[in-house]
């Protein structure tokens, strides 16, 4: 089981060389940034980090660029994957998004991971594709399809309802997987829309915090698999906001997880992260043996 480390890199915290060198040192297997493009003053979706109806918090509107910060991350780094949890893909053109997994990918040599999702705050989602809300899984899906197109080998094209690519010459390819490029994980929670999309088209998944019990939880996907008839161990599980117990560790290693992420909370110092980081390698030896 892969141990990884996520987070926001916003314009007050620790810098990402400085964050992707640590990470590395220790021995982290991946770094997975997030993303928001800007926040609307006019708040109407509900923050889904509080049952409480907490404001949003500031941090949202202070995030750098995800692949900036991630190429960052990956020039003065050799082994450390740059991971995106998660990109908004609904919020983005798909050819130029293209354009900048496969760069990133073919620039780091093959590190990427890919995680997405599909957008959770409304405002943000209707300043770049109006009133596309209801439709934004679908819109997601034909994104995914069309950069396959632009990854291809030969000039390949798309055709769908919001997307359109004709036939096209786009380089660079991305290292990984030919057309298929990076692993593509989706994150959310445990809704049979959600897991669907999963057996359709992603590598992985990538839910928050695995329990009460996760073994219970992997239910649902097994049977959305089946329906599409997918072999269930064929997507990857990426338990974000992973207990840091080395005998929570354990457990999830038994119940087949492939990679916990670690949560960095935004307000701490650059002295507080790395002696966090501490911590967390320390916990991931004594889980190992």
């Amino acid at each position: 089981m892969h141990v990884a480390i996520t987070g926001f890199c916003l314009d007050r915290t620790i810098h990402p060389v400085k964050l992707a060198r640590a990470c590395e040192e220790r021995g982290f297997e991946s770094l997975w940034f997030a993303e928001h493009s800007h926040i609307p003053t006019s708040r109407q979706t509900p923050w889904p980090g509080s049952t409480t109806g907490a404001p949003l918090p500031e941090d949202y509107w202070h995030m750098h660029d995800l692949f900036n910060a991630l190429s960052m991350a990956g020039a003065v780094t050799e082994r450390l994957r740059l991971g995106t949890s998660v990109c908004l893909i609904a919020q983005r053109d798909p050819i130029w998004l293209a354009k900048q997994v496969a760069s990133l990918d073919h620039l780091t040599s093959g590190r990427v991971e890919l995680g997405i999702g599909f957008s959770w705050n409304r405002e943000e989602l209707e300043s770049h594709v109006p009133w596309r809300w209801e439709r934004r899984r679908d819109m997601v899906r034909e994104k995914v399809l069309a950069m396959r197109a632009l990854w291809a080998d030969e000039p390949t094209g798309f055709e769908g309802e919001f997307v359109t690519v004709p036939p096209s010459l786009a380089f660079p390819k991305p290292v990984q997987r030919g057309s298929q490029g990076p692993p593509l994980t989706i994150g959310g929670g445990w809704g049979p829309k959600l897991l669907d999309a999963i057996c359709d088209y992603a590598d992985g998944w990538a839910p928050v915090s695995a329990r009460p019990s996760f073994a219970a939880r992997m239910v649902p996907l097994r049977e959305a698999c089946e329906r599409a008839g997918r072999d269930p161990d064929t997507v990857q599980v990426s338990i974000f906001g992973a207990t840091t117990e080395p005998a929570g560790l354990a457990n999830l290693e038994a119940e087949g997880v492939y990679r916990v992420c670690f949560t960095i909370w935004p307000q701490q110092s650059d002295d507080d992260v790395l002696r966090l980081l501490d911590q967390w390698a320390a916990a991931v030896a004594q889980w190992r043996g």
